[in-house]
């Protein structure tokens, strides 16, 4: 097991969020740029082109209401891929090891690689919104609900990208629940439509798709209305986010798949 910090280490937790924020930094154009140009797409193929033919939903113009799905999209994609690459990649050459023999304990090491994922998905995010700001004139109306989501759902996947990093075998392992589940659960969670649009059985269906809830509650601080009460979307991604933080911090706890 890892051996627990006699007190809180900020000078090592510090230094593992500067070493992440640097190092998509390095890979800034694997990284930053992409999201950004497939968010462009996204809005004039399917906002501004298809839009034209849909005149409102949710009381916003097509366009509006597309701009807080990408957002979410590319945040849960940013946020997987940040955690699950570092952490395996640190497996992989062996450099995790220096976080072990440090006086660090698993929930500086968490925490590190999950605030470093944070910055990097509010650095996204702050870009689309721009975007959105630029491209069709939406901003969120509410910046504390914007925040308190992004940060939950960037939590959330952080420690999922933490668990595949920590039990992957091997790189392509990782991309397993990001092929498999998140981007087909993503596509079909309200990124694009709204429930209200969808048959009655689909909309049920809707209720057991998480990320749905996570796309749902960030687009009720941009048009101010959701499909589900605020209430139950919040609480639905923050126990998804506690439940999945506590398997993280476990897992690292015991160094699992981190002594040989």
């Amino acid at each position: 097991m890892i051996a627990t910090a006699p007190r809180f280490n900020s000078v090592a937790l510090w230094t593992l969020i500067k070493r992440e924020m640097i190092r998509s930094l390095k890979i800034i154009n694997q990284v930053i740029w992409p999201p950004i140009i497939s968010t462009l797409l996204y809005v004039f193929v399917f906002g501004l082109a298809l839009g034209s033919s849909i005149k409102s939903v949710q009381g916003v113009s097509y366009a509006q209401f597309l701009i807080p799905g990408l957002i979410m999209l590319q945040t849960i994609d940013s946020s997987y891929g940040e955690c699950s690459s570092s952490v395996f990649q640190g497996r992989f050459m062996n450099s995790i090891q220096e976080m072990l023999i440090a006086p660090m304990s698993a929930f500086e090491m968490v925490f590190g690689y999950v605030l470093g994922s944070l910055v990097r998905a509010y650095f996204i995010a702050a870009l689309i919104t721009l975007l959105g700001a630029v491209l069709v004139h939406t901003w969120p109306q509410d910046w504390w609900l914007y925040f308190t989501v992004l940060t939950i759902v960037s939590i959330l996947f952080s420690s999922l990208g933490i668990i595949f990093g920590l039990v992957a075998e091997k790189f392509d392992h990782l991309a397993v629940l990001n092929t498999f589940v998140i981007t087909p659960l993503t596509f079909v969670g309200g990124v694009f439509t709204s429930a209200q649009m969808l048959p009655p059985l689909l909309q049920r269906l809707e209720l057991f798709n998480p990320i749905f809830y996570t796309i749902d509650a960030f687009r009720y601080s941009y048009t101010g209305s959701s499909y589900l009460a605020l209430p139950v979307s919040l609480g639905a991604i923050a126990l998804l986010a506690l439940i999945s933080l506590a398997i993280a911090l476990r897992l690292m706890a015991v160094g699992y798949k981190l002594r040989t």
